[in-house]
C-alpha cells in the first residue's frame, strides 16, 4: 500500500480565539491590587498626556451607607486636629541619639565615637549586630577598637542591645538585672537544652528540678528578644477597603468604596490643544492615546463591577457570616463563586486576590471566605479549616498544662467533642499554622 505524498494548496477552516489588547488589560488590572492599580495609572499618566488623575484623600475617609438613598457616600470620621499626627511616621529619638547620650560622660576619642557609630549603624530593626568584628575592613577602625566599644554598647538601655544572637542578647538582659543566678548560668552554659526542652537531661546535669527550670522559663519570657524594635518602627499602612459591607435594619448592603484610588480623566485642554493640528502623525499619536485612555477606563470600570459581583455572590453565599461573624463562616470554594456567575474560576481568583473588604468584624482580605472542607459526623455540611483551627485552640487552652495534649489526643477530642474528623499530620500542621508548639514543649511542672 503506498501513500499520496504530493504537495497541494487546500483550506482549512478552524475556530480560534485571539485575546485582543482589551482583554488582556481588563484582565491585568483585575489582578492589580489598589497599591498595584495607583502605581500602574501614575505611570500611564507619565506616558500617556491625555490621562489626568484625581488623587483621593482615602486615609481620612471611611465609607457609610445612606439608608434613605440605599447607597454610599463618604463621611468624615476622623477628628480635624489630630489626623496630622496620625499620619505622622517620623521618629522623635534615632537609635544613634539615644545611644551616645548615654555615653556624654565618657570621654570618647575621635577613633572610639567613630568605631561606635559604625556599630551603631550595623545594627538590625531587632537591635542585633550581625556582622563579624574579624572581618571588618575599615579604615582607621581596627577590630580591637571595635570590640572594645562593643562591650560598651551591649552595656546601654535597652539591655540586650547590639547581642549577635538570641542567647546573648537574653543573657545581656539576665547579666544587668543580677539577681537570677541560676537563669544566668542555664543561658551560659546550656542554651540548647533550655530552648529544646530537654529539662530532664539539664536538671541531671545541674541538680535543679525541673520545677526551678520552669520558674526560669517563666523569667526568661519577661525579657525582651527585640530590644532594637522600639527604634525600627515601621510607619503605619492603611489599609483602604475595595468594597463595603454593612448591616443596615437586619439588611445586608455591599457597595464600593469610591475613595480607594485615583479618579481617571481626559485632559481636555491638551486634547483640544492637540486636535488643532493637521499633521498626520500628531492625529495617530493623539488617536492610539485617546484608544489606550478607553481601554483603561472601561478596565477600571469593569474591575470595579467585577469585585462589587463576586463580594454580592460571597455575602449571599454567607449571609450568617456577615451578620454574626467568622465563626459562622461555612465552606465555599472560588468554583463556587465563579458557577453561580457564570465566570471563569481564574477571574474570581484576580478579584479577590489583594483585595480588601470592609465588614462589621474588620476590614479583611477578600480571599478569607474561601475555606477547605474536612469531612464531620453527624452533619450535613462540613465543617470549615477555620473553624477546625478555632477548635483547636478552645481545647489547648483548656488542657491540663501538667499534662498537655497529645495530636493525637487533639484528633480523638474533635471527634468526639466537635465531630470534626481530621488526620493526625492535619492537626499538626493547623497546631504549626496557629504558631502553638508541641505537647512537649507545652508542658509545665508546677
Amino acid at each position: 500500500m503506498s501513500m499520496n505524498m504530493n504537495a497541494g494548496l487546500f483550506q482549512q477552516q478552524t475556530l480560534k480565539m485571539a485575546m485582543t489588547q482589551e482583554l488582556m488589560q481588563a484582565i491585568t488590572l483585575l489582578q492589580y491590587s489598589t497599591q498595584e492599580l495607583t502605581a500602574f495609572l501614575e505611570n500611564k499618566m507619565e506616558e500617556n498626556p491625555l490621562i489626568s488623575l484625581e488623587q483621593p484623600a482615602s486615609a481620612l475617609f471611611q465609607p457609610t451607607y445612606d439608608r434613605k438613598k440605599g447607597k454610599q457616600h463618604i463621611k468624615n470620621t476622623f477628628d480635624s486636629n489630630d489626623w496630622i499626627e496620625q499620619l505622622s511616621g517620623e521618629d522623635t529619638l534615632s537609635i544613634e541619639q539615644h545611644v551616645m547620650s548615654q555615653l556624654n560622660h565618657q570621654q570618647l576619642s575621635d577613633e572610639h565615637q567613630k568605631a561606635m557609630v559604625f556599630l551603631i549603624h550595623n545594627l538590625d530593626e531587632n537591635g542585633y549586630l550581625r556582622i563579624d568584628l574579624d572581618d571588618i575592613w575599615e579604615p582607621g577602625m581596627s577590630s580591637t577598637v571595635l570590640k572594645e566599644n562593643l562591650a560598651v554598647l551591649q552595656q546601654v538601655e535597652p539591655h540586650g542591645l547590639a547581642a549577635r544572637n538570641l542567647q546573648e542578647c537574653l543573657l545581656l538582659q539576665v547579666k544587668a538585672e543580677g539577681m537570677n543566678r541560676l537563669a544566668e548560668c542555664i543561658l551560659e552554659n546550656y542554651f540548647p537544652e533550655f530552648v529544646e526542652k530537654r529539662w530532664k537531661e539539664l536538671s541531671k546535669k545541674i541538680g535543679v528540678s525541673l520545677k526551678e527550670i520552669q520558674q526560669v522559663l517563666d523569667y526568661v519570657q519577661t525579657l525582651n528578644p527585640r530590644p532594637g524594635s522600639l527604634f525600627f518602627q515601621e510607619k503605619p499602612s492603611y489599609i483602604v477597603p475595595d468594597v463595603v459591607v454593612e448591616v443596615v435594619e437586619g439588611t445586608l448592603l455591599v457597595g464600593n468604596y469610591e475613595g480607594n484610588s485615583p479618579n481617571l480623566h481626559v485632559d481636555k485642554g491638551y486634547l483640544n490643544q492637540m486636535k488643532s493640528y493637521k499633521d498626520h502623525g500628531v492625529q495617530r499619536f493623539i488617536q492610539d492615546k485617546w484608544q489606550e485612555f478607553q481601554w483603561i477606563s472601561k478596565g477600571i470600570q469593569q474591575r470595579k463591577e467585577t469585585i462589587l459581583k463576586v463580594m454580592q455572590t460571597i455575602v449571599e453565599k454567607q449571609p450568617s457570616c456577615f451578620l454574626h461573624g467568622l465563626n459562622f463562616l461555612k465552606p465555599m470554594t472560588m468554583k463556587d463563586i465563579a458557577d453561580e456567575l457564570g465566570i471563569h474560576e481564574s477571574t474570581v481568583s484576580r478579584a479577590v486576590k489583594g483585595k480588601y473588604v470592609q465588614t462589621s468584624f474588620g476590614t479583611l482580605e477578600m480571599r478569607i471566605f474561601f475555606t477547605t472542607s474536612l469531612q464531620s459526623v453527624g452533619h450535613v455540611e462540613d465543617i470549615s479549616g477555620m473553624q477546625a483551627k478555632k477548635n483547636l485552640q478552645v481545647a489547648i487552652q483548656n488542657e491540663n498544662k501538667q499534662k498537655p495534649l497529645s495530636d493525637q489526643d487533639l484528633v480523638v477530642w474533635l471527634k468526639e467533642e466537635k465531630g470534626i474528623i481530621l488526620a493526625r499530620r492535619t492537626v499538626a500542621k493547623y497546631r504549626e499554622q496557629l504558631g502553638i508548639p508541641s505537647s512537649s514543649k507545652r508542658k509545665r511542672y508546677d
